[in-house]
């Protein structure tokens, strides 16, 4: 399944499979994510659809996947021969369900831990780059009077916010996002979303989520992932702009979906 229009892809996944073992957890999904756009990846659990966004990221490098077909992000074979994941996830981005900051560091350490482990250490350039994506979180005013205060004490919205300015400070051509408000108050959430339509004008964005209010809100487009046939395999059942996919899918399965029929 192709974009239908002709925006350009800043993702794209041809007949992707990810197995762990002999279990194949998501098979032969299709799919771009335009860019500087929001793509919104939805289903039940267990569908599929957080596997395939760790996949775009060598995410399951470690823990044993293997990941069939072919990935691209822009010009960059993800899992070419020659291709190192550092070298990925310096072009994208991740941002977990439950915040993550590093709880022994700073505010300011948090930010540009990934700056470092790419080499950087010009004190000058990290502060430049800790202020800019604390900016684009909408976190700056916030904390810039104490940058250097555990970033543990701050809220969790607070803390995921902090999260999505680690993963901008490297200035990332994709941000992958896995249900980042799962775990955040109606507030934290609409602040999270906010920032979410704001930052898709400079960054491409796939987000996972299981609330179809916040993909309607939030995304240009939608996949709808579904287990198939044997219960056991996610399979990317429908995919389109999320206004079409909600007010008019072409697919019975979706359609029962999206109107709460199924869950």
């Amino acid at each position: 399944m192709t974009i239908e229009t002709a925006e350009a892809a800043a993702v794209s996944l041809e007949d992707v499979s990810v197995s762990f073992g002999s279990h194949r957890v998501v098979r032969d999904v299709t799919l771009d994510l335009a860019r500087n756009r929001v793509t919104a990846l939805v289903g039940p659990s267990g569908c599929g659809k957080t596997t395939i966004l760790r996949a775009i990221n060598r995410l399951h490098d470690d823990t044993g996947g293997k990941v069939t077909g072919r990935v691209t992000v822009g010009d960059l074979d993800v899992y070419g021969r020659d291709t190192q994941p550092e070298l990925v996830r310096s072009r994208v981005g991740m941002v977990f369900q439950r915040p993550n900051p590093f709880p022994t560091m700073s505010i300011f350490d948090n930010v540009v831990a990934g700056l470092r482990l790419n080499g950087v250490r010009n004190k000058a350039l990290l502060h430049e780059a800790a202020e800019a994506a604390l900016h684009h979180a909408a976190l700056w005013d916030l904390v810039k009077d104490r940058l250097q205060t555990p970033a543990v004490r701050l809220s969790g919205g607070q803390q995921q916010r902090l999260c999505i300015a680690r993963a901008l400070a490297i200035e990332p051509e994709v941000l992958l996002m896995d249900e980042p408000c799962s775990s955040l108050d109606p507030i934290a959430t609409a602040k999270i979303e906010e920032l979410i339509t704001r930052l898709s004008s400079d960054v491409t964005i796939g987000l996972v989520t299981h609330n179809m209010f916040q993909a309607t809100r939030v995304s240009h487009y939608t996949a709808f992932f579904l287990l198939g046939e044997d219960r056991a395999t996610g399979e990317l059942i429908e995919y389109g702009r999320t206004v079409d996919l909600f007010d008019t899918p072409r697919d019975p399965r979706t359609k029962a979906y999206v109107s709460g029929e199924v869950g």
